[in-house]
């Protein structure tokens, strides 16, 4: 199973990314899809989740009304759009895949599977 995030970059605040997740090794349509980050010196933290389909999502009061996160499930692909971002955004961010939606908001270490992280650095 790999989950291959990528996206990431420098940028300065108030600009835009767009990260995107490709999916391989399970039935991606079978798996919630949800986006982490983890700042320097930080825990790691839930910054949003999609249900199968796509038409169900929910985030994070930090980043809710800047962030959308989507899925193309011909693609194997799940994207998280950042418009309007911040310094305090700058972290690695992980996408992660668990057959169960609630469980993307539950105890990380029982989440089925993880990518590895892709930097995003907010510059002031």
């Amino acid at each position: 199973v790999q989950l291959q995030a990528s996206g990431g970059g420098l940028v300065q605040a108030g600009d835009s990314l767009n990260l995107s997740c490709a999916v391989s090794g399970i039935t991606f349509g079978n798996y919630c899809m949800g986006w982490f980050r983890q700042a320097p010196g930080k825990e790691r933290e839930f910054v949003a989740r999609l249900g199968l389909s796509g038409s169900v999502a929910d985030y994070a009061d930090s980043v809710k009304g800047r962030f959308t996160i989507s899925r193309d499930n011909a693609k194997n692909t799940v994207y998280l759009q950042m418009n309007s971002l911040k310094p305090e955004d700058t972290a690695a961010y992980y996408c992660a895949a668990d057959r169960f939606y609630s469980q993307l908001r539950g105890a990380q270490t029982r989440i089925d599977y993880w990518g590895q992280g892709t930097q995003v650095t907010v510059s002031s």
